[in-house]
Order: structure tokens, then sequence, then C-alpha cells
């Protein structure tokens, strides 16, 4: 696998909730707005509107977040689905994320999430993909099982690429793992941004 490869599939851990390993110290993720970055230390509006301050670390990896479109999604696709449980137990997506084929197998399987509560996260391949009245009904398959999603024109669909501090500024909506030191401050390994005023979810 190229470097190049190698920095996406990593960087797709950040749309998992269950891929922290129990020897590292707890990660918390701040979703918000950049108020300022000064290339080292990011100051966040997180969305309860808390002032953050986080320290990226060297060779922090900085992933990009763009928007796509409901046909970008192919039968075969791998996918990052944020849902919400429905009364049938299928999951009415909020967001999908369109892995890259280095990324397939990525977190795979079906995971609380916590986008808000009772939110969950399903990483899977698509099998099946029927058109509905609003959108798109899928059918994904994961190791263990496989989940019917709902998808509605509220969905948010996009995909990652390796992203770029200069694109930092204020205004930009971010997600960022942070971890906390023994000082008490914030550090992050691993970040995402929106382009084009698009929130990560």
């Amino acid at each position: 696998m190229s470097r190049l490869a190698l920095l996406i599939a990593v960087s797709g851990s950040l749309l998992t909730a269950a891929l922290v390993s129990a020897q590292q110290p707890p990660t918390q993720r701040v979703r918000g707005t950049i108020e300022s970055f000064d290339g080292s230390i990011l100051n966040v509006k997180a969305r309860d509107g808390a002032e953050v301050k986080i320290k990226l670390a060297d060779g922090a990896r900085v992933t990009a977040i763009s928007r796509m479109k409901l046909d970008d999604i192919k039968q075969g696709s791998y996918v990052g689905i944020a849902g919400m449980p429905e009364a049938d137990g299928s999951q009415r997506a909020i967001s999908i994320n369109i892995f890259p084929e280095t990324a397939r197998g990525l977190g795979d399987g079906f995971h609380p999430y916590d986008l808000q509560p009772n939110s969950t996260m399903t990483n899977a391949a698509v099998s099946e993909m029927v058109e509905s009245n609003d959108g798109k009904t899928l059918m994904v398959k994961y190791k263990d099982g496989e989940k019917k999603i709902i998808v509605t024109s509220q969905t948010q669909i996009a995909t990652f690429s390796p992203g770029s501090k200069d694109e930092l500024r204020p205004g930009v909506k971010v997600i960022v793992s942070a971890t906390k030191l023994d000082d008490g401050s914030l550090e992050s390994k691993a970040m995402q941004y929106g382009r084009d005023g698009l929130q990560p979810m």
C-alpha cells in the first residue's frame, strides 16, 4: 500500500466509533467551528458553545471531507453511515461517507455513535439499492449482519481525502479527535474538516 493510500485508510478511522485501542488514552471528539489556528493550536467553538483549545501534534492526520451526491453511491460501495434507529429496525441515515477503495473493510460493523443521543455508525458494503419516494433504500452488509438504511433528501453524502493545514481557517467546521494530557490540556493526532461549509459528522 502506498503512503497516500495508507494515510487515507487510517484517516477513515475518524468515521467510526469503536477503533480506539484499549492501550491508548480515552479519546473525545470535539465538533464545532474553528475560531483561530496558528499552525499549532486550534481554537474551536464547540456545538455546546464552549471554547476549546486543542494542540495539533506533530504529524497529525488532517482529513478533508467533501460533498458528494446520492448517485455517487453504487452497489458494492463501502460506506460509513451515521444513523438513527427506526421502529422497524432500519436506520435513517443522517450522513453517509463513501470510503475510497483503499479503506474497504475499515471499522466494519454496527456500533453506537456519539453524533447525537441513540445515534449509530454502520460501516458496511452496499449490497442492494432500491428507489423510494424520498431517495433510496440501501441494504448494507457487514461481517456480522446487515442493515436496511433509509436515505432521505436530508441525508448528507460526502467522501474524504488527505487535507491540508492551510485550509484550517476561521469558520471552517471540524471534528477533532483529542486526548487529555497529564496537565489537563487537549492534544490531537487526527482531525477532519469540511470543505465549502460542510459539517463533518
